[in-house]
């Protein structure tokens, strides 16, 4: 179950808790990604928070938002460059992006599995991928108050394991959200102490998301070549067709 865009915007961008989010989500990338010089960058989902960093360097940035969602226009005061999509089928030619950021996506897809391989198919050779997901462990994911709430969470192993089926190479992952997930002010005074925290000793304390970045191995998803296998015995028939008797 996708969330709705302006529920997504409202959170992100109109409340304290959203704001916060959006610092502790961004401060994360940034330290496995500082920049995306000369590069294509593409978003996922709802990725835009994170996404503004790589706007003045990047060749490309393009925010796509799956058709359940909703779209809007982003970034503000600039030439737009979010598009409305089928979340299996992307307006991309294949291996053109070189760096995916996935966020309010997998966890709520109905075809993770479809999703996966599109990801897959978009990113060029060694091309890398950051996924974005609810941790099951933590807080985060009891609150539906928060777009953390909905959907699919993940524990870290469930993750590589899902992403290495479809060809994808695990290699780093972080904690993030480490604040509680409340917009309260006693809570929100003490949200630097608690993301500090966290970062400093993540095994002892649960962050409300984590970021998984993988690479893209050369080789095709199986599912994707066994459907492609499917698809033509179907031409077959087409291609040569039998005489009928007069």
């Amino acid at each position: 179950m996708h969330l709705d865009v302006q529920d997504l915007r409202n959170f992100y961008y109109r409340s304290a808790l959203g704001r916060a989010a959006q610092k502790s989500l961004r401060g994360r990338m940034l330290e496995l990604w500082p920049e995306a010089k000369g590069q294509t960058v593409a978003g996922y989902g709802f990725a835009v928070p994170l996404l503004r960093p790589y706007l003045q360097d990047a060749r490309r940035v393009m925010a796509l938002m799956p058709g359940p969602q909703g779209v809007m226009p982003w970034p503000a005061g600039q030439a737009n460059v979010s598009a409305l999509i089928e979340e299996t089928m992307w307006p991309i030619e294949t291996g053109h992006v070189d760096k995916l950021v996935v966020m309010h996506g997998l966890e709520t897809s109905d075809r993770p599995q479809d999703l996966l391989e599109e990801c897959w198919r978009v990113l060029g050779p060694g091309g890398k991928a950051l996924f974005i997901v609810p941790n099951r462990a933590g807080l985060w994911s009891r609150r539906d108050r928060t777009p953390f709430g909905y959907g699919r969470p993940y524990s870290a192993s469930q993750l590589e394991t899902q992403l290495r089926t479809h060809q994808f190479l695990p290699e780093r992952h972080v904690g993030a959200l480490y604040q509680f997930p409340s917009g309260k002010r006693v809570w929100m005074k003490s949200a630097a102490m608690f993301e500090g925290v966290g970062r400093a000793v993540p095994g002892m304390i649960a962050g409300g998301a984590f970021m998984v970045e993988a690479t893209k191995l050369v080789y095709p998803p199986k599912g994707k070549s066994s459907r492609a296998r499917k698809r033509a015995s179907v031409l077959e028939g087409l291609t040569e067709p039998v005489a009928k008797p007069v």
